[in-house]
């Protein structure tokens, strides 16, 4: 089914907005897989991190949205180190991220965790989750 030219639209200021966030050129990739063989937090991902660059190249709007890769991510910069294309993986991932906290909607309500797990985290734990899952 072809899409339509708001679809196309649409998806052409996703792959905009990512570009200009994370200053990345993602199109670049060709989906060699060392990013994901690579990955230590591959087996928490719903989708590899290359699956994730395939869908961006595509803007497949939906697909990107029901992936936890980009709030999975590590960002230990170990696929970046690795990609033969010289991509900085992590820096797409957190475009991803800021893209979705633009909707402002909370991930994680911060009043939801259990005091005790608040007490026990450090700190930096802490300020890195809500930086990630809150707007």
């Amino acid at each position: 089914m072809p899409l339509s030219i708001s679809t196309q639209t649409s998806n052409r200021r996703l792959q905009e907005k990512v570009r200009e966030i994370s200053g990345e050129m993602f199109q670049k990739c060709y989906q060699c897989g060392t990013c994901s063989g690579s990955c230590p937090m591959m087996e928490h991902l719903t989708a590899a991190p290359r699956k994730i660059m395939a869908l961006l190249q595509l803007g497949h709007e939906d697909g990107l949205a029901e992936a936890n890769t980009p709030w999975v991510c590590a960002s230990c910069h170990t696929c970046m180190v690795r990609c033969p294309r010289g991509i900085d993986i992590p820096k797409v991932m957190e475009a991803l991220r800021q893209l979705k906290l633009r909707d402002n909607v909370d991930r994680v309500p911060p009043q939801s965790i259990a005091p005790e797990v608040i007490k026990d985290a450090p700190q930096i734990a802490m300020v890195s989750c809500f930086r990630k899952l809150t707007s």
